[in-house]
């Protein structure tokens, strides 16, 4: 019988230790969520890259109200910088921003009859609803991943391998923040 050479048993031994560590459930579970944020990244810039067709053809009919127009430019530019930091509590509040100056633009919107019936209005509309529901699924995609992996690194004993490699610390959730559910006040 051949004796074998003690670096390839410790290689096994190490091999056969680390299998039911779940090291690589982590690495998948980890790519998930970066994956998913990846997501939510690319529906914001969508969105963002929206935005200015959407203001100028408001702004082509309703001269007056360059104060919705100003916020929603700086909201759309805080949301392009957290899009590019990754970050993900900053896209959350600049995409919080960003939407209560959009609920401003389409009730101005209501007030201009030609506005409405006009075409490219509708269109950049139609495109934008269906970008906001983009980037709910997303977020819901995002945080069901968060989720998981959230819950697998702290069971046992997982939660001591989290910690070896480096992944003990929970991932970030995408949420609204306060009052986000409250409808933006417009005043005439």
């Amino acid at each position: 019988m051949k004796r074998v050479k003690p670096l390839y048993a410790s290689l096994l031994l190490v091999a056969l230790a680390t299998s039911g560590c779940g090291y690589n459930t982590m690495q998948t579970m980890d790519e998930r969520v970066n994956k998913a944020q990846g997501d939510i990244q690319a529906q914001l810039q969508r969105r963002g890259d929206l935005i200015p067709n959407l203001v100028e053809t408001v702004k082509g009919i309703t001269k007056q109200e360059d104060t919705v127009f100003i916020s929603i430019a700086n909201a759309r530019a805080r949301l392009s910088g957290a899009v590019q930091a990754g970050d993900v509590g900053e896209m959350s509040a600049a995409n919080n921003q960003l939407s209560a100056g959009l609920g401003r633009l389409l009730a101005i919107a209501e007030n201009y009859p030609e506005l409405r019936s006009s075409e490219n209005f509708l269109a950049l509309q139609t495109q934008l609803e269906g970008t906001e529901n983009r980037i709910s699924v997303a977020r819901q995609d995002y945080n069901e991943a968060v989720n998981e992996f959230n819950g697998f690194i702290r069971r046992f004993p997982y939660n001591i391998t989290a910690k070896v490699f480096g992944m003990g610390t929970p991932r970030e959730y995408f949420e609204a923040e306060e009052g986000a559910t409250e409808v933006p006040a417009v005043e005439f």
